[in-house]
């Protein structure tokens, strides 16, 4: 049983997704010297392992900021939000005990934080578009198509196609739920890819700041995929 708070805010979407784009302070803004009482247990665990406070600042501003969402929704207090995994502990997040069905995806990347919520499963990705290097490391994992399409582009064009596809496919893998397991080649997500993306999903780019990607992907009605 949820804990009773205020009355809801923001309804979840009978159709389609809601989704926000948020800036965590810059480095040398003043930030919390201590954890806010609205993060449980496991995430003051995980805040407290960062080494570097701007990777903690990062950390608790993104999941302050999921919680008062969720409230927003809810109704529920952000500090008496109970959220959990399906499947163990890397599996995918959800809310316990929710007044009204509801899946939600966070993610964070130098300085933003990105946040989807719907009445079905949804994946949401933000990342700081790639260096050279990285984008040929990663040229191996993706999806033969894929590949063949970032080969013949420009260097400073294929940084962000190469941004936004990664995004496309973090996005939908977090709606699968299943993350990197899956493997990223297994599902072409690349510039010919319909609207609607792999079967069972609609991913799309979502518009962000200059210098990142950010991609949604959200489950269609009906599909158990």
């Amino acid at each position: 049983m949820h804990a009773a708070g205020r009355q809801a805010s923001l309804a979840v979407p009978a159709d389609g997704l809601h989704t926000w784009i948020l800036r965590v302070p810059a480095a040398d803004e003043p930030g919390p010297t201590s954890l806010p009482p609205e993060l449980d247990e496991a995430e003051a665990d995980r805040a407290g392992s960062f080494v570097r406070p701007l990777d903690r600042q990062r950390y608790v501003a993104a999941h302050l900021a999921l919680r008062r969402l969720l409230a927003r929704y809810t109704g529920i207090p952000p500090g008496r939000i109970r959220l959990g995994r399906s499947g163990g502990p890397r599996g995918k997040p959800l809310l316990l005990d929710a007044p009204v069905p509801l899946h939600f995806s966070l993610s964070h990347s130098h300085g933003l934080i990105a946040i989807a919520v719907a009445g079905r499963p949804v994946g949401v990705d933000v990342q700081a578009l790639p260096s050279p290097e990285r984008v040929e490391a990663c040229l191996p994992a993706l999806h033969p198509a894929e590949r063949e399409e970032l080969a013949g582009l420009p260097t400073a064009e294929r940084l962000v196609e190469f941004g936004r596809l990664w995004t496309r496919k973090e996005a939908f893998l977090k709606g699968l739920g299943t993350g990197l397991a899956r493997p990223p080649a297994a599902d072409y997500l690349g510039r010919r890819a319909t609207p609607e993306g792999p079967e069972g999903w609609i991913v799309r780019d979502l518009p962000t700041h200059p210098g990142y990607a950010a991609a949604t992907a959200l489950r269609t009605p009906g599909s158990r995929t």
